[in-house]
């Protein structure tokens, strides 16, 4: 320990001081440490003013990543003259006046404390002229200042100098210039997602970086996220009651190694809310792979009175009336539009082929008819996945009185069978209604080769066989308990376990909830649980570590999402263990019957695991590749 240094074990105890009223300015300097943390919110601050103001063209202007200057201009309604000094005061807004105004705030700012908070630890000038005024008026400083005429057209420029001149210790907290303007473009970025009717500029040290022109929301979310997630994206736009929801989802493949494209508002704001990310991110289970995130811009609008921005002073957090509600309704959006994600997803159904497109001695070419070596499996777009004559039939529900139990009695066999290959015409070969083409050949027993009107395709068969599997038995299993109470498995001695204060509250709250998803978690005192039964799908996991999870999820999300998601797994683990392997010989009517079943599965782009199941390769590419045409 250096000399000199008291640990608050030995530092000396303070005098006694009276309890007395803090002066203005230090009020507004520990308030300025909530609101401003560093330039960004600054920026973030006076664009949402600008964006009350009803401004439809906003100039960012920065100079040394904002420490030195941040000047904002807008073309908004402007500031009367009288009220210039109100503008810079503490705690005086135009945007609220009572509890109820607090309680249905639909404006991004509603504090007002952010100016007052900027001129408290920076040099401020506010300039800024309505519709009907014949100039514009200038106040420098603080809601001291005096109010003079100045020039400039309809709107209000904002003008904050030299950050922190005036309390040294926060300015020593600051990161280099590249970084402070890094986090101040981030926040302009976001801003500029969120409201692509508004148009935006921005530059740094003289220079413009950035330039935003009214559009629509497809193109601003190109020109700001890249054109890697406008070309893999997929549109939302689903209501439901007082809540709806907008934007672009991308697709799992134009997933990245961290959640930098991860854009999230409720009206109108952005938000880094906990339970709006858990929920995308469970809509993303099935296709997502490992540790990748995957990029959104979504909107989610609702009744100001059923949501909280009055949480944090910096407003990034939100929280919601019924969080179990909203955290429903985005899940089952975002996992709908994913449900897309499949060769046919933009095109229209693949029809049958007819008898002109078969040549050779095939009078029709139909679905029924593809009979292939993975038996009846394949033998429809939406077959069986298990042999004829065994105790399953198509659709793969089971024949049996126990909902979970036959899913896993056994592992289904693939019986191999041959039969004749059709010859295929060029007809049905160039043919748009089949987005995956047809088989040409089989290479290294792992990979089908297809053509289609664009080019080459490449199908991992194992990977798009285990996708197709997985479907159906979730389709199957949801068949099987659709209108059904939740099948239960009483344990035999209830496991017990020491919980937290919290943990027990939550069962006692919830015990409605609990029983839906299968549980019986009751208190025997004020520091143990007891888990009497859970889930006939999950009677074999640990019930105290599921108990703990599932208390987890309904205590922060009003629900729970583990038991679908450990029935997945097993589902997951099944389909894997099923599908067909590597070096099993296909034929090519079997190749073909696995494309159509591509085609009409969901999901069906990515494996369980959420990797692609399949890559196309253009002719164009492939022109290249052999440097024809140069």
């Amino acid at each position: 320990m250096s000399a000199g240094y008291n640990s608050p074990m030995n530092a000396p105890i303070p005098a006694h001081r009276p309890i007395q009223a803090l002066p203005d300015q230090l009020i507004s300097q520990i308030a300025a440490g909530e609101v401003v943390e560093r330039p960004s919110a600054v920026v973030k601050e006076l664009l949402e003013n600008a964006l009350d103001a009803g401004s439809t063209q906003i100039t960012v202007r920065l100079e040394e990543g904002g420490v030195k200057r941040i000047a904002i201009t807008d073309n908004g309604r402007g500031i009367p003259p009288e009220q210039l000094p109100l503008a810079l005061a503490r705690h005086a807004t135009s945007k609220i006046s009572s509890l109820h105004d607090l309680e249905n705030v639909n404006t991004l700012g509603f504090r007002g404390e952010a100016l007052a908070s900027i001129a408290a630890v920076a040099a401020v000038s506010v300039t800024s002229r309505t519709a009907d005024a014949a100039h514009a008026w200038e106040i420098v400083g603080s809601h001291h200042g005096t109010v003079a005429p100045s020039s400039g057209a309809l709107g209000t420029t904002i003008d904050v100098q030299d950050l922190y001149f005036n309390t040294p210790a926060r300015r020593k907290f600051l990161k280099s210039e590249q970084t402070e303007y890094g986090h101040c473009a981030e926040v302009v970025r976001r801003i500029a997602l969120a409201r692509p009717d508004v148009s935006f500029t921005l530059s740094h040290n003289g220079r413009t970086i950035d330039q935003w022109n009214v559009c629509e929301m497809a193109k601003r979310s190109a020109h700001i996220l890249g054109n890697d997630f406008a070309e893999a994206r997929l549109p939302i736009d689903e209501s439901a009651g007082p809540l709806r929801i907008h934007g672009y989802a991308g697709l799992p493949t134009a997933s990245k190694a961290r959640a930098d494209g991860q854009f999230f508002y409720v009206n109108g704001r952005y938000v880094r809310d906990k339970l709006l990310v858990h929920a995308v991110r469970a809509a993303y289970q099935d296709v997502l792979h490992g540790d990748r995130f995957p990029s959104y811009v979504l909107a989610l609008d609702l009744d100001p009175a059923l949501v909280d921005v009055n949480v944090h002073p910096s407003k990034i957090e939100v929280r919601f009336r019924d969080s179990r509600a909203v955290h429903q309704f985005v899940f089952h959006a975002v996992q709908r539009a994913l449900a897309q994600t499949s060769a046919t997803a933009f095109g229209s159904v693949p029809a049958p082929l007819t008898a002109g497109d078969i040549g050779g001695g095939t009078s029709t070419w139909r679905r029924e008819h593809e009979q292939t070596s993975f038996g009846a499996q394949l033998a429809t777009f939406s077959p069986s996945p298990y042999p004829a004559g065994s105790r399953w039939d198509a659709p793969g529900v089971a024949q049996t009185t126990d909902s979970y139990g036959a899913l896993f009695a056994s592992t289904p066999g693939q019986p191999i069978t041959q039969m004749q290959q059709p010859i295929v015409s060029a007809q049905a070969m160039s043919n748009d209604e089949y987005p995956l083409g047809f088989a040409l050949a089989q290479l290294h027993g792992i990979y089908i080769l297809a053509q289609n009107t664009k080019g080459l395709v490449l199908i991992d068969m194992h990977a798009a066989h285990e996708r197709i599997l997985y479907e159906q038995l979730k389709t199957a299993l949801d068949a099987q308990v659709d209108g059904q109470d939740m099948q239960v498995q009483q344990l035999l001695i209830p496991v017990t376990f020491f919980a937290d204060a919290v943990e027990v509250g939550t069962a006692q709250e919830n015990q409605d909830t609990l029983r839906k998803l299968g549980f019986d978690i009751g208190a025997l005192s004020p520091t143990t649980l007891a888990v009497r039964s859970v889930p006939v799908l999950l009677k074999n996991a640990d019930a105290q570590t599921l108990a703990r999870d599932v208390l987890r999820d309904v205590r922060e999300f009003g629900g729970s999402r583990v038991l679908i998601e450990r029935r997945n797994e097993l589902l997951g683990t099944l389909a894997c263990h099923t599908a067909v392997r590597a070096n099993r010989i296909l034929t090519v009517p079997e190749m073909n019957a696995l494309l159509r079943q591509m085609e009409s599965t969901e999901r069906a782009d990515q494996c369980n695991h959420g990797r692609p199941t399949w890559v196309q390769l253009e002719i164009s590419a492939l022109d290249k590749l052999f440097l024809r045409g140069q």
